[in-house]
């Protein structure tokens, strides 16, 4: 299984962007995906998530009514959209992967597979 994100890049406070990430290796609509994010000294904390079919999504308190997370089994595709975006949305943002899920493990090590990061700088 390989994971690629992608969409990152710089945005002024109330701005929107989009992050996608690209799946492979394995039947896409078997796995739970993840958006975390990690900050400069700070852990890497779930930001939304998945599940396989997309019936099920989970949103941080910190980003809900902002960020929308959504799937396109199709396409092996998660999509990560943000709008109002503050200075502290500023991270390294992460997809994640895990096998068998019927919901959306919320914890970084319940998943099984990473993508290498996509870098958000919001300035104010």
């Amino acid at each position: 299984v390989q994971l690629q994100a992608s969409g990152g890049g710089w945005v002024q406070a109330g701005g929107s962007l989009t992050v996608s990430c690209a799946f492979s290796g394995r039947p896409f609509n078997a796995y739970a995906v993840g958006w975390f994010r990690q900050a400069p000294g700070r852990e890497r904390a779930v930001v939304a998530a998945i599940s396989r079919r997309g019936e099920y999504t989970y949103y941080a308190d910190s980003v809900k009514g902002r960020f929308t997370i959504s799937r396109n089994n199709a396409q092996n595709m998660v999509y990560l959209q943000m709008n109002s975006l503050k200075p502290e949305d500023t991270a390294v943002y992460y997809c994640a992967a895990v096998p068998g899920s019927s919901d959306y493990p919320l914890q970084a090590d319940e998943y099984d597979y990473w993508g290498q990061g996509t870098e958000v700088t919001v300035s104010s």
